[in-house]
Parts: C-alpha cells; sequence; structure tokens
C-alpha cells in the first residue's frame, strides 16, 4: 500500500455521509514513534451515528477496523494497515461535569488527551487521577490497555465507559468490563466513546505537588524528547521489564535507526529515519535474549498494526 493510494474501498467509504475520510493517509506523524506505513482509508465521524453506520458496514461487509488513538502505544507495520483506520475526534462529544461538595464526575469524550481529565480534575478541586499526569495518548487507550503507572491505574477512577458497536451506542459500568494490568476487555467490535470518571474532592495542592514529582520523575528517566511509544513490555509478575533487558547487554543496543533507549532499557526510540521492521526486530531480539538468559517471557505492552514487512 503506497501513501496517497485511493483504493475502491476507500473511494466508497469516502462517499458515505457524516465521515471525514483520507484514503491513503500517512500514519507515520500521528504516530508517537514516528513510524509505519499509511491507511488504506483514515476515518473521522462526524456523529456517534456516522461511527455506528461504519461500524455496521464493517461487520456486514467483513472489513476490518483498527482504531487509532493518541498512537502513544501503537507500531504501525511498513505495509500500512488495509481496511478502515478509525479516529475519533476530541471534540466529537461535549463535556460533563457534575461536582458536588465532596466529590465529581467528568464525562469526556475518548479522543481528547489524556491531559484534558487531569486539567478538569484541577480546575474543580478533584483529585485521584494524579497518575495519569504526562502519560501521552488519549482517553480512548488510556482505557482500553488500562492505563497507569506504578502508582495507579486508569479503571482505578472510571465509573462507567460508552461504547459504540455495529447495533448502537451504550453506557457499561466498570462492573461489567473486565479489566486486568494494562488490559480492558471491551465488546467484540466496540469502541469505546466517552469515559465518565469518578473522583473525590481533595487538597489540590498536594495533588499538584505529586503530579510535578511525578513528572520530573519521568523526565529523568525516561527519554521523552525521543519518538517512543512508552514502554515496550509489561512487567514481569515481581519483576522489572527493564531491569532484564539491561541485564542481557541490550541497553543503548540500535538495529537500523531504532535503538534501546540508553537512558531506560524498556524503552525504544526513533533516532530520526527508522522503520517499523528497525522497532519490530528489536522488540524480537529483546524477548529472544530475556527468554535465553532468564527464562522470562516478555509480553509487548505496545499494539501491533497493519502489516510487517520482512
Amino acid at each position: 500500500m503506497q501513501a496517497g493510494e485511493v483504493t475502491p474501498l476507500a473511494a466508497r467509504v469516502a462517499r458515505l455521509p457524516g465521515l471525514d475520510v483520507k484514503p491513503g493517509e500517512p500514519l507515520a506523524p500521528l504516530i508517537s514513534v514516528r513510524v509505519g506505513g499509511p491507511a488504506e482509508a483514515l476515518v473521522r465521524p462526524r456523529s456517534p451515528d456516522a461511527l455506528v453506520d461504519l461500524l455496521r458496514l464493517a461487520r456486514e461487509e467483513g472489513i476490518p477496523v483498527t482504531v487509532l488513538g493518541g498512537g502513544a502505544n501503537t507500531l504501525v507495520g511498513d505495509g500500512g494497515v488495509p481496511g478502515l483506520t478509525v479516529k475519533l475526534p476530541p471534540d466529537l462529544f461535549p463535556e460533563a461535569l457534575d461536582v458536588g461538595p465532596d466529590d465529581g464526575r467528568v464525562t469526556l469524550g475518548t479522543g481528547a488527551a489524556i491531559a484534558r481529565l487531569v486539567n478538569v480534575m484541577r480546575a474543580q478541586g478533584l483529585v485521584g487521577a494524579e497518575f495519569l499526569a504526562g502519560i501521552p495518548g488519549t482517553l480512548g487507550g488510556a482505557v482500553t490497555m488500562n492505563a497507569g503507572t506504578k502508582n495507579g491505574e486508569c479503571f482505578r477512577v472510571v465509573e462507567a465507559i460508552e461504547v459504540a458497536t455495529a447495533d448502537g451506542v451504550g453506557w457499561l459500568d466498570k462492573a461489567q468490563v473486565p479489566h486486568t494490568y494494562r488490559h480492558a476487555t471491551l465488546p467484540a467490535g466496540g469502541i469505546v466513546t466517552r469515559v465518565r470518571f469518578h473522583l473525590p474532592k481533595g487538597d489540590v495542592v498536594a495533588s499538584k505537588a505529586a503530579m510535578d514529582a511525578d513528572l520530573g520523575y519521568r523526565k529523568r528517566t525516561q527519554p521523552l524528547s525521543q519518538p517512543n511509544f512508552g514502554s515496550v513490555f509489561t512487567n514481569p509478575p515481581g519483576d522489572h521489564a527493564g531491569r532484564l533487558i539491561e541485564l542481557v547487554g541490550l541497553k543503548g543496543h540500535t538495529l537500523g535507526r531504532a535503538q534501546v533507549s540508553t537512558l531506560h532499557a524498556n524503552w525504544i526510540v526513533n533516532l530520526g529515519g527508522a522503520a517499523a521492521r528497525d522497532v519490530r526486530g528489536l522488540i524480537t531480539l529483546m524477548q529472544e535474549r530475556v527468554k535465553e538468559a532468564t527464562g522470562v517471557v516478555m509480553h509487548p505492552e505496545v499494539k501491533f498494526v497493519g502489516v510487517f514487512l520482512p
């Protein structure tokens, strides 16, 4: 698939109402590690109804659908992404606030950046989601992968999520959404469209201090100034992926223009001009070396999307 290529599917979807469609749209600029090929059709729905219609078409005709959030934990193959790549606009839904004397509920569209929740929380005197400060990407990605840090995870502050499927749009309470470390199980073919957070009132000064301290630590220990997609692997039980990768001597190892970060071994950075095959090759090498040396199987946290070329 070539950038700018207009396939029959892309041309057809472009004629449907309520959708902004870009055939053959390059995805590397939308992916935080800045690698990968184009989307066959990058689609931004202008309404919830248009999104449901699109999902219904995909189900009826067996068209693959890929959801793209902020691209913060995504690796797109050099061969591009066949089918439909759906990206929800940040303003697809209005924000809703219900703040009382003791707590508050904040409802946001999942196309919004994670930082939006943190900003609303601070402005309303709410606390409890400090661990999300500084995590890149969108709220949809945060919910789907149950994003977090050692200080907490997304579903700790989620009350309910709204999901669009080919059958319509509806809300699910947190208890209806199975979730574990860095994963949430959504209805088949579903896309999270809104999320409602429940947060207590609290000491906003202490909250800001905690976020500032966490951001300072991240800047000192993670390569935030270079293109990356965050942590490559989930931490094995009772251990840290970065420690294991450093143990086998791969910290700073380079393949093509991709490098295991010299600052944090569980991160891969794009030195400029890297290809997805370089990044994928490093991930495979890290898995193989750690398993050979320790017997530990490393599970990627990053999501692989599209066609990966040899």
